[in-house]
């Protein structure tokens, strides 16, 4: 079932989305060589905790950590250790937070140091499909037109949707109804109404869209071993522009 926020429910969320987007900006300061990843997920807990909200990730279905950090290959939902960064790794931060009931999600990709032109090409057009499918999240829209606008635009450049792993709606849940796939045909499927909410998450590999889950049940990881990119945000629907409910980082809708 789908549930429609009243505006109550909406300034908690877009207190929720404040604290994760802020919470994602601070962990991408910290992408550096030399780093920890743990050292992220530790900051990144701390200031969550410090806003009086909770991670949204920490054992949700057991995962171990507060933040989602994946690397290179790895897609979504590599667990923080003892891995230091390198010089030119990408880094995939996920991050979730919850307060007053209701969640806020995000995430995006970062450059350790310097790196080739590819690399940053893919995260660039990760974060561009993003906005190419929110131009499609307004109400009399269908979720697949938003799924269409992302899969047109990053294969037109290139390189290739992962279709195993999907947006999805949110508030008082993590994850609710509906799916939001980053592939579809538009014009079908669930019509977008104001009060929703989404979380739309392109996942976008360099080489081809095939995966593979890790021994250790969460670590996804590109099936050729090719550099994947990660960018998301919590969207409300409204009878207007869609807005972004975690708007940190220079995020803006004309998708500069």
């Amino acid at each position: 079932m789908i549930t429609l926020k009243s505006s109550r429910d909406i300034e908690k969320m877009h207190l929720a989305g404040e604290i994760a987007a802020h919470a994602r900006a601070l962990a991408g300061e910290m992408v550096k060589p030399g780093v920890s990843t743990r050292s992220i997920d530790k900051a990144v807990h701390e200031f969550i905790i410090s806003r009086g909200a909770a991670p949204s990730f920490l054992n949700y279905d057991g995962f171990p950590a507060s933040v989602c950090i994946s690397i290179n290959e790895q897609v979504i939902h590599g667990i923080p250790g003892g891995r230091k960064i390198k010089e030119g790794d990408i880094v995939s931060i996920d991050v979730g937070a919850y307060i007053e009931g209701f969640h806020g999600d995000c995430a995006a990709s970062y450059i350790a140091g310097e790196a080739d032109d590819r690399r940053r090409k893919l995260i660039d057009i990760t974060r561009r499909s993003f906005f190419e499918g929110l131009k499609f999240a307004r109400a009399g829209y269908r979720v697949p037109d938003i799924s269409h606008a992302i899969q047109t635009y990053v294969e037109s450049a290139g390189y290739s949707v992962v279709k195993e792993f999907v947006g999805h709606g949110i508030g008082s849940l993590l994850h609710e109804e509906p799916e939001v796939p980053n592939y579809g045909n538009p014009g079908h499927g669930v019509r977008l109404v104001p009060g929703m909410t989404l979380a739309i998450e392109p996942m976008v590999n360099l080489g081809g869209p095939d995966i593979r889950v890790l021994s250790d049940g969460w670590t996804v990881i590109t099936a050729d071993g090719e550099p994947s990119a990660h960018y998301e945000n919590t969207v409300l629907i409204t009878s207007g522009d869609p807005v972004i409910l975690t708007p940190i980082d220079g995020d803006g809708s004309d998708g500069t």
